[in-house]
């Protein structure tokens, strides 16, 4: 498939045909071809949600709106209806962030409030103390037909990767020693990071993975990137993994038994205060191992996989 700029080129076919029509939409898209500097997956995300609250804003009466005529009315619209959709707290964040970025490029910065507690928008529940670990399970490797999907699931499970950086890495670049040194244009955030490569597990399934890629990445060579992740979602789903999240989590908890020689919060049901204090400092310890491995910047977030 052919790119233009930074989206490829069914994008602005359909932008060209299909929303010419709708000022809002047509011109906010000017703004998100001019401004590159996000990942694949924010831009994605970035135009999903843009072409969405101009759908949305037609749909609640506001047509022909212009883009810098957007307004806090405007935002209070979607707000109302996505909130009544009983939408959580966190995707509603997520969209905000995305229309924030918006008014900023067109200097209405001040159109939406930067605190999320004045618009309305309650608290984002990060940790739940749930397990929510899932394992690969053979039979489920064995309904996956793609040799790369299914490879970028097994990185997954062994290593604790983001399905982005299952699919980009090259594993012939990473592997270095006993370490896979992730590069920062696979990752979240921009950041590189090593992860320990620990068992002959490990070792025989980045063998395979080289033998299948010859020094490419695990997206197939006739395929792109956003090809690539539409077809393991589709996957995912079919064998029952969702977003196949729950592998990280899993790992992310193995980790945590292989480092303090116990269950984490999340598995066990035993918070961490109630640890005695030697357990504690392994806690601590393991905690920290372990959002560097999973490419976090702050410690708190990985109570996410392991619980608090």
């Amino acid at each position: 498939m052919r790119q233009i700029g930074a989206f490829p080129f069914f994008e602005f076919v359909t932008i060209s045909r299909g929303f010419m029509a709708f000022t809002f939409f047509f011109q906010a898209n000017k703004f998100l071809k001019q401004h590159c500097a996000s990942s694949f997956a924010t831009k994605s995300e970035r135009i999903k949600t843009i072409r969405l609250v101009d759908k949305q804003l037609r749909e609640l009466g506001f047509k022909n709106l212009q883009l810098k005529g957007l307004k806090p009315k405007h935002i209070d619209a979607l707000l109302q209806k996505w909130q009544a959709e009983n939408l959580s707290a966190g995707t509603i964040k997520n969209r905000m962030v995305h229309i924030r970025w918006l008014t900023e490029k067109i200097g209405k910065k001040g159109v939406i409030s930067p605190s999320n507690s004045d618009l309305g928008i309650d608290k984002r529940v990060y940790v739940t103390n749930e397990n929510k670990g899932k394992t690969l399970t053979e039979a489920q490797l064995n309904a996956v037909s793609d040799p790369y999907i299914k490879m970028s699931l097994q990185l997954q499970a062994a290593f604790g990767l983001r399905r982005e950086e299952a699919m980009k890495i090259i594993v012939d670049k990473a592997v270095q020693g006993d370490r896979l040194l992730l590069d920062a244009s696979w990752c979240k955030g921009g950041r590189d990071r090593a992860i320990p490569i620990l068992t002959d597990e490990q070792r025989q399934l980045l063998t395979q993975a080289s033998t299948l890629t010859r020094g490419r990445s695990l997206i197939p060579p006739q395929l792109m990137y956003v090809q690539q992740m539409k077809r393991y979602e589709n996957t995912c789903l079919k064998i029952g993994l969702d977003r196949a999240h729950g592998l990280r989590h899993r790992y992310a908890q193995q980790r945590y038994v292989a480092l303090t020689g116990f269950e984490c919060h999340a598995v066990s049901g035993v918070a961490a205060r109630r640890l005695s204090e030697a357990h504690r400092a392994l806690d601590k310890m393991a905690r920290a191992i372990i959002t560097q491995e999973l490419g976090h910047g702050r410690l708190p977030v990985t109570a996410v996989y392991l619980g608090s």
